[in-house]
């Protein structure tokens, strides 16, 4: 499906003062949703997983919206404080909604960034139609004592997690499981042999490959939910 991107920027209310970020748009005519993505801790917004997942996404008939957060923007490598995570997805919600597509927008993001999705709608700071994780960081990896899950019951929109089965922030699986049978509205969807950024040993591929695989059950989902 034909989709021209377009680099754009909007600014986000810190408490220091307004920051602009940088953002990739697209739209594919006839577009019957919106995602905005996130990038991981590590990961700008044109990474190749966060590329390849918006283009199979954009082939699924949903328009995109990728953007960084401020933290990155400055071309830091550490994350800032959540909040200023927070205030990062209401200004690309608000932006998202701006571009004037019909259909619901959805929020995703690729560990960290899902997980800051999931805290701004949990204190309501945005409303999506649904949340989408990719590879949600329950915990760090080999310390399942820290679980980040204290905020999901409050989540109120659908929630979808995708997990590899061999992602070491999600072992024991139990403990995701628990979480997500915690939450209002929530289900899990399992990708066999998939690692943290769903690689799967042995199978060699490009990450914007391996991304583009996820998009087919994410549509599947935000259409069920639509």
């Amino acid at each position: 499906m034909t989709a021209v991107e377009t680099e754009d920027r909007f600014s986000v209310a810190l408490p220091s003062g307004p920051v602009e970020v940088s953002a990739d748009y697209s739209s594919p005519n006839g577009a019957w949703a919106t995602v905005a993505i996130a990038h991981g801790a590590g990961a700008g917004f044109r990474h190749p997983f966060l590329v390849g997942f918006a283009r199979a996404m954009r082939d699924e008939g949903v328009a995109t919206l990728r953007f960084n957060f401020p933290y990155l923007q400055a071309g830091r490598r550490m994350p800032g404080p959540a909040t200023h995570a927070i205030a990062t997805w209401t200004a690309a919600m608000a932006f998202a909604a701006s571009r004037g597509v019909e259909g619901p927008i959805w929020a995703s993001g690729k560990s960290y960034g899902g997980r800051m999705a999931s805290m701004a709608a949990a204190e309501g700071a945005i409303s999506p139609a649904g949340l989408v994780y990719l590879g949600y960081p329950l915990h760090p990896p080999g310390d399942p004592s820290k679980a980040r899950v204290a905020h999901l019951p409050s989540v109120p929109q659908p929630q979808l997690f995708v997990e590899g089965t061999n992602d070491p922030f999600i072992d024991p699986h139990s403990q995701l499981e628990e979480a997500v049978s915690s939450c209002q509205d929530a289900t899990v969807a399992w990708i066999e042999g998939g690692g943290h950024s769903f690689e799967v040993k042995g199978r060699k591929r490009p990450a914007d490959e391996v991304a583009a695989g996820l998009a087919p059950l994410v549509a599947t989902f935000l259409r069920e939910r639509a």
